[in-house]
């Protein structure tokens, strides 16, 4: 469905704290990135070269495991750069968690084509949202998606979109930069949907998946975007999953309608940069630690959910952010219940990170997973045990 978003800010010499106005809550994102893109030249510099070339030219090479994974089912690297990576055949379509392969396509995701992406909306009627209301609270009033102040590499640096090719076309979610435990202020880790990588049950990873932080930084309209470059879109380059993982639930049993995998709706993504060899958190600036305390939606506080919400009303070119106290959503007595938050955001704010403040310290709690037609509010995971497991395999490997 869409995503929500919290307030960080780079880490220099001042902090900036988001207040959101009708509610106690202050999310705090700071980054303090060395340079603004990610080479070591800054924004106005020349990216670096590739740490990976193939021997004879200038364009980025596959690593063998991953050139070895495209072999094992019958796909030819070249071929597959030069598009055939189109073929969307069932036997073409690789599914299973192990089967996740996604080189570099340079030049793929440019400016008009990120543009020109849609959402992959996940909703889910009234109907469905009622079902199973002895562990649901009632739905929230509607709280109206505001903008993010500019640029957003000072207000919200960990936050970014995230670009993807499925069978119906280019598609677009949202995303944040996390920590990882074991290369700390080099992380290149990002937190995002399930249905953001993996079409779920009777489905296959999707393809080409990237990440831009910070996308459209200064939050320009799309006239003022006419012509924009690459560096006006992107400020801090684009950033190739190189590998994904998200839940067995997921992947069996996700549906258009987030199904019974919808509580479990979460993914991680490990990235490395087009051009240059700087970490996604050194680029930035900031990475976001995440909560797995599944705390009480009673007594969890407010939550701010952050994304770039595609459809109408919007147009996936601007950060919006809501922030509300969450309630719960139960889809099945057999499933977790899911924190639930009024917001008016839309499909594209999927996969945007949700937010809270633990002791001082603005934390990831959710992701954007479902949301109901009318766009009145969003509905989130509880990442517990199987999402930390999950984090710490990504980390550790």
């Amino acid at each position: 469905m869409r995503s929500i978003r919290p307030s960080f800010t780079r880490r220099r010499d001042r902090r900036r704290v988001l207040a959101v106005s009708g509610l106690a809550a202050a999310l705090l994102f700071t980054a303090t990135a060395t340079g603004c893109g990610p080479g070591d030249d800054g924004a106005a510099g020349k990216p670096s070269a590739t740490g990976s070339k193939s021997s004879g030219d200038d364009r980025i090479g596959i690593p063998r495991d991953i050139a070895d994974r495209l072999a094992e089912h019958g796909i030819d690297v070249d071929k597959w750069r030069d598009g055939e990576w189109k073929d969307w055949d069932r036997d073409k379509w690789l599914s299973e968690a192990r089967d996740f392969v996604n080189p570099v396509i340079e030049g793929l995701w440019k400016p008009e084509r990120m543009k020109s992406a849609e959402d992959p909306d996940k909703t889910i009627s009234s109907k469905d949202a009622a079902a199973n209301q002895g562990v649901s609270d009632p739905a929230p009033a509607p709280v109206p998606a505001r903008r993010e102040k500019t640029p957003y590499h000072d207000f919200a640096a960990p936050v970014g979109k995230v670009f993807f090719d499925s069978p119906e076309g280019s598609m677009v979610c949202s995303g944040t930069v996390v920590a990882d435990p074991r290369n700390p202020g080099r992380s290149n880790l990002v937190w995002t949907a399930g249905h953001c990588v993996h079409a779920g049950g009777g489905g296959g990873w999707y393809r080409n998946i990237a990440f831009v932080p910070a996308y459209n930084d200064l939050g320009k309209s799309g006239s003022g975007l006419a012509g924009a470059t690459e560096r006006e879109i992107a400020p801090y380059g684009q950033y190739w999953a190189d590998w994904a993982s998200t839940s067995k639930e997921w992947i069996e049993g996700g549906s258009e309608s987030g199904g019974a995998g919808a509580a479990y709706d979460y993914a991680v993504l490990h990235v490395k940069p087009q051009s240059g060899s700087k970490s996604l958190e050194e680029t930035v600036g900031n990475a976001l630690e995440v909560d797995f305390s599944t705390p009480d939606a009673a007594k969890a506080g407010s939550m701010g959910a952050w994304g770039y919400p595609a459809a109408p009303p919007f147009n996936g070119l601007i950060m919006h952010k809501c922030v509300d106290r969450p309630g719960r959503l139960s889809l099945g007595q057999e499933l977790p219940t899911m924190y639930r938050i009024g917001c008016t955001m839309t499909g594209g704010s999927s996969g945007g990170g949700w937010f809270r403040v633990v002791g001082g310290t603005t934390k990831l709690v959710s992701n954007t997973s479902i949301g109901p037609s009318d766009n009145t509010w969003l509905a989130g995971p509880r990442l517990g045990a199987g999402a930390e497991e999950l984090y710490d395999t990504m980390s550790r490997t």
